[in-house]
């Protein structure tokens, strides 16, 4: 039996776009911010090229728009390109004018910086809910062919516990590919992904991507830029913020060539086979 090829995807933002950061780091105030994003990004493509592993970059409008030259070495590199909305907005605080209007500038700016036609996106904090499912059908409306935003857990911020593991049509012709989960019991156990990633000992990610495989899943695997910087400057965020974000930020470079070597991965769209 052929293995499962599983997705690995970068939420291209910098440090200071988190949501965990947004009640300290007003918008206006973002070019004010030492820039780390190119650097950090750049450190994963070496790891990318070195493992010859394809990964889809779901990259932050403003990031396209203040680094163009970035979002070309991405794509040059044969990487695929999706959205990650313009300025980093929850969706279920936005209307669907606000949100069409802020979509269709991100994927401009995208495609423009990129050459690529967009096919996917990642919303910021997987903010697609069972209240915010109404931006699929914009998402559709807006030309695109998937979403990768929808977690299968109870959270405070994200999740709808009941949506599948796997890859599934949520419209007709749009698909949805949710992150990694592991069952444990009846529950979905996150894995995989983001602070999970550098949070977890590395053994429950291969436990939790061995176990997806093994039920012919494939995983969706998630982290960002600035997680592979331990230098970065530290925010006076809250206790809580401060853990999620700067534990562990120097694992995770070798963690990930770890699951490259240990797990096969290719881009969102070659496993939707879109």
């Amino acid at each position: 039996m052929d293995p499962i090829a599983n997705a690995l995807s970068f939420d291209v933002e910098d440090y200071f776009h988190v949501s965990n950061f947004e009640s300290i780091v007003s918008f206006d105030d973002w070019g004010k911010f030492e820039s780390r994003v190119e650097n950090n990004t750049r450190k994963i493509l070496d790891v990318l090229d070195e493992a010859k592993v394809t990964a889809t970059f779901f990259v932050l409008g403003w990031v396209a728009e203040n680094f163009p030259k970035l979002v070309r070495q991405i794509a040059d590199a044969k990487h695929e390109v999706g959205t990650h909305s313009y300025r980093h907005r929850l969706i279920y605080t936005l209307d669907p004018k606000e949100f069409r209007a802020d979509l269709r500038r991100s994927i401009d700016l995208v495609e423009q910086s990129s050459g690529q036609k967009v096919l996917g996106h990642r919303a910021p904090s997987f903010s697609v809910t069972e209240q915010s499912l109404w931006a699929i059908d914009v998402m559709q409306e807006e030309g695109l062919q998937y979403d990768s935003s929808v977690f299968p857990i109870r959270h405070h911020r994200y999740g709808i516990p009941g949506a599948p593991r796997a890859p599934y049509e949520i419209r007709s012709g749009f698909w949805e590919f949710p992150m990694a989960t592991a069952k444990l019991g009846k529950s979905n156990v996150p894995v995989a992904g983001g602070g999970y990633f550098r949070l977890y000992p590395y053994a429950v990610t291969r436990w939790g991507m061995q176990q997806m495989n093994a039920d012919r899943l494939p995983a969706m695997v998630y982290l960002h830029p600035w997680e592979f910087d331990p230098e970065q400057p530290r925010l006076p965020a809250s206790m809580q913020a401060r853990f999620r974000h700067y534990n562990n930020l120097g694992k995770t470079a070798g963690r990930l060539r770890r699951l490259c070597q240990e797990f096969p991965f290719t881009t969102a769209q070659k496993v939707l086979a879109l």
